[in-house]
């Protein structure tokens, strides 16, 4: 009997979900947890520290945590050059990166996607093997047009395979605007993208945030794009404020972990967890992350 075309394209994208959740050479067993750049910036501002100025502190950190890894915010191939001696230090691996991108605006998308190119070379080296990218979604009091939308897409598609041709994966990612007017512009994001060339970067907070907090939005677009979800970004709330670490609360991220093993899917697992106005201050970002990965460790490994 000849294969399902749509099954048998299923089982590759979902094999790449696993890949992507572990180095070439791990045990199956081995669970990788890294953590994103934005948070720490939050837990360093509250106690009047500066980022910018503590980044080998933070990355000591992030190691001392028990984190295996770190995505950064690069905003030039030199973000890269610098980081990537200090993450060899620290012994933690850079397997994704976060980038901005401007892709709704024809003025702008060409530019926007040569220094993405321009980045994503030098992280490639570094080893970097996921892309994730939000294109510039606007505020609150405006939406992209329809044609806005339809041409960004056409420049995600674009991005996506030339990283492709790189041998790396574009992971797309929102915030809450996109998820405004029934989430058209995250939906035509999916909808009108190469599922091969174009994977989600699954920020379950913000889609929680962004649908009125609502899980039965989440786990709807787990439903619907399981598949093409490389990465999962992991951020707890209670009562609609982030909590100081990750653990229980709004969402429920042991069914998530549940649902997720049952399609068969290892996303790369980004801790960001942040703190924002009226999340309790108990401790430091660094007692905050310890009990975090600890605790998606138990959930997802």
């Amino acid at each position: 009997m000849l294969a399902n075309p749509q099954s048998t394209r299923r089982r590759v994208l979902l094999a790449g979900g696993v890949l992507l959740g572990r180095a070439a050479g791990q045990p199956a067993s081995a669970l990788h947890v890294a953590g994103n750049q934005y948070p720490w910036g939050t837990y360093y501002r509250r106690e009047n520290r500066d980022p910018a100025r503590e980044l080998d502190a933070a990355l000591r950190e992030a190691a001392a945590a028990g984190l295996n890894g770190f995505e950064p915010l690069a905003r030039s191939a030199g973000d890269v050059r610098t980081l990537a001696p200090l993450l060899r230090k620290h012994q933690l691996e850079m397997r994704s990166l976060y980038v901005n991108s401007t892709l709704h605006d024809p003025a702008w998308a060409d530019q926007s996607i040569a220094e993405v190119l321009g980045i994503a070379a030098e992280a490639r080296v570094a080893g970097v093997r996921i892309v994730v990218t939000n294109p510039s979604p606007l505020g609150d009091a405006e939406a992209k047009t329809d044609e806005q939308l339809r041409f960004q897409a056409r420049a995600l598609g674009r991005l996506g395979a030339a990283l492709r041709a790189q041998g790396l994966t574009l992971a797309y990612h929102n915030h809450a605007p996109e998820l405004r007017h029934a989430a058209r512009e995250f939906h035509h994001m999916m909808l009108a993208t190469d599922p091969k060339v174009v994977r989600l970067c699954l920020d379950a907070h913000w889609i929680y945030r962004g649908s009125g907090n609502s899980s039965v939005a989440l786990f709807d677009i787990v439903e619907m794009y399981a598949p093409r979800i490389a990465e999962v970004h992991l951020r707890q709330s209670r009562n609609g404020v982030w909590t100081e670490t990750f653990g229980e609360g709004d969402i429920d991220y042991g069914a998530l972990a549940r649902r997720l093993a049952a399609l068969r899917v290892r996303p790369h697992l980004v801790l960001e967890q942040a703190v924002e106005e009226g999340t309790p201050h108990t401790m430091t970002g660094l007692e905050a992350h310890r009990i975090g990965q600890a605790y998606v460790r138990k959930l997802f490994g």
